[in-house]
């Protein structure tokens, strides 16, 4: 497994055992060459060339979607969780990345949809969620959201640009029922989109920071 400043663990369904593994901003080392970038950079973290592996496999390779844009301007400056699934006893392979996120911090350009709110606090963005297609159903995208949110909760400080715990997902239209399940709000003011051919929403969680009533 790559190395993490931060790390937790989760028991899936099935009783399997995941690693969850936290990687601060990058930076430019994940494109020194500005964008378009290689989406597997030679001299980045494992732990990121781990994320982009899976979400080059579930984005590009099964959903289609283009290669070149899907590292991107945000990816220097998010963090990136990944879970390693465990081996079983006695089973020879190591940890292998299944599923991912990355939280983006603020600021954030105007909504997909063109709708802008003067007044609008500054949020983080959820986004890149993805897991392999063999390991799903066992609530690893769960896991990996509360770990962020939880991890969120006790470094407002270090996410900067005055957030104040309000996390916007652009889900896919057709898991908007899991993030519901996930305490996000769907907005309508930000309406839907096409990103690669697959339809969008804007939704909301606010993440309750330590310290505040």
């Amino acid at each position: 497994m790559a190395k993490s400043s931060h790390t937790t663990t989760f028991t899936a369904k099935d009783g399997t055992l995941y690693i969850l593994a936290m990687l601060p901003p990058p930076g430019s080392i994940v494109a020194p060459n500005g964008f378009p970038a290689d989406p597997r950079p030679p001299n980045a973290p494992q732990l990121f060339l781990d994320a982009m592996d899976v979400r080059i496999r579930v984005f590009c390779d099964e959903q289609n979607c283009a290669l070149e844009p899907e590292l991107d301007e945000d990816d220097p400056r998010s963090w990136h969780w990944v879970a390693y699934q465990q081996p079983r006893n006695g089973e020879p392979q190591s940890a292998r990345p299944v599923s991912v996120i990355r939280i983006v911090p603020p600021p954030h350009a105007a909504h997909p949809n063109g709708f802008e709110d003067p007044n609008e606090e500054p949020y983080c963005k959820l986004g890149r969620v993805a897991t392999l297609k063999e390991v799903r159903g066992q609530g690893l995208s769960r896991a990996l959201v509360d770990a962020a949110c939880k991890w969120l909760a006790t470094h407002a400080r270090e996410v900067g640009g005055g957030w104040q715990g309000n996390l916007l997902a652009h889900a896919q239209l057709e898991v908007e029922k899991m993030y519901e399940r996930q305490q996000f709000v769907t907005d309508e003011r930000l309406g839907r989109w096409d990103e690669e051919g697959i339809v969008h929403v804007g939704m909301w969680r606010r993440v309750k920071l330590q310290g505040t009533p």
